[in-house]
């Protein structure tokens, strides 16, 4: 039995003890879908533009980052550690980051998990303005340990007399998904400025803090809103374990270990694809329907396999026609251009 919702005046003041630097334009507006409502037929349909957080195309994982380096900076730390794929909207938001605060940024670049990669794919889109804003990238192969490469640069760096904080992959521990908890009351903020009820929100989910954050953050403040994840990675035991682990210590770190029910993290398979970075066919329609409905631009990754599962919803029923959906658009965008070749070949001429 989950405790009575808190106030969230009363999660803003947990938040709050914690070190924090302002990297994002916030609040992020939420917009209505009409158009894709139509095309669908179905429940009308949201979307919060986390897309639109700021710095080098946004995306959620600024959010993560005001905590992950506002401790960096409490800890005096010279230089920032990450990693991920070429194509990672995580190491080029913190690429970003890192520019904006002065920084610098050792950012490994995890080759092999993205099979039969174009040139488009490891030149353009992401690893473009990670390039731009200055960070070094230090070559590494995909392995599965996400964090244990970070770890061995940052000790060279160590080593050579520098002050380094490695910021996990994905930017997903419990100090990250604070940030999702932070969008959680402003989400719940703008729902009452607007005096408007949500019965769900979907977003795509992968490394997992972003359901951790928001999960711990809804179970305090609204837990009558449901809130799904839809696997990226075609891996959705270990995205579901992952978010889990991460909104357990969330909930920990907050003080509201008596309002999360970890049994009720939904993280839903069936849109990943056949692997991480591959588009399936709902992808890619997901992605047209987003855009020539509402020019909503998602990417074959991450927003637009999220989107797709919402659309997968819509279509099986599963939600009535009188409720209302969010879909959390937590960016991807450059991420179209690297994946121009495949995008042009499949989708069909106007």
């Amino acid at each position: 039995m989950s405790a009575a919702s808190i106030d969230p005046e009363d999660l803003l003041a947990r938040l709050d003890r914690f070190p924090r630097v302002a990297l994002c334009q916030v609040p992020t507006p939420i917009e209505a879908m009409p158009r894709l409502t139509a095309r669908l037929n179905g429940p009308a349909l949201f979307v919060k533009r986390d897309d639109l957080t700021g710095l080098a195309f946004g995306g959620n994982k600024l959010r993560k980052l005001e905590y992950l380096l506002g401790e960096a900076i409490a800890r005096g730390a010279d230089c920032v550690v990450t990693g991920g794929v070429p194509q990672s909207n995580h190491v080029r938001q913190t690429a970003a980051a890192c520019a904006k605060l002065g920084l610098d940024c050792h950012a490994m670049a995890m080759a092999g998990r993205v099979r039969k990669a174009s040139e488009a794919y490891i030149t353009s889109g992401n690893v473009l303005i990670t390039h731009l804003t200055g960070a070094t990238l230090h070559e590494a192969t995909w392995s599965g340990e996400r964090n244990a490469e970070l770890h061995a640069l940052a000790e060279r760096l160590a080593e050579a007399g520098r002050t380094p904080y490695v910021v996990p992959y994905g930017g997903s521990n419990a100090l990250g998904a604070l940030g999702a908890v932070h969008c959680a009351v402003e989400l719940m903020q703008q729902l009452r400025a607007k005096e408007m009820d949500i019965a769900a929100m979907v977003h795509c989910s992968g490394s997992g803090g972003t359901q951790a954050g928001l999960a711990v953050g809804l179970a305090a403040l609204a837990p009558e809103i449901k809130l799904i994840g839809f696997d990226i990675d075609a891996e959705p035991d270990r995205v579901a374990a992952d978010v889990r682990r991460i909104a357990q210590e969330t909930a920990a770190l907050l003080g509201l270990d008596g309002h999360l029910d970890a049994n009720t993290i939904d993280v839903r398979a069936g849109y990943a694809g056949p692997a991480y970075g591959v588009m399936a066919r709902e992808t890619l329609e997901a992605i047209q329907l987003g855009a020539t409905s509402e020019a909503l631009m998602t990417d074959p990754v991450y927003s637009g396999k999220g989107l797709a599962g919402l659309i997968g919803l819509v279509r099986a029923g599963v939600f009535s026609k009188s409720d209302r959906l969010l879909f959390l658009h937590t960016s991807g965008t450059p991420g179209l251009f690297a994946y121009a070749p495949e995008l042009i070949s499949m989708v069909p001429p106007g």
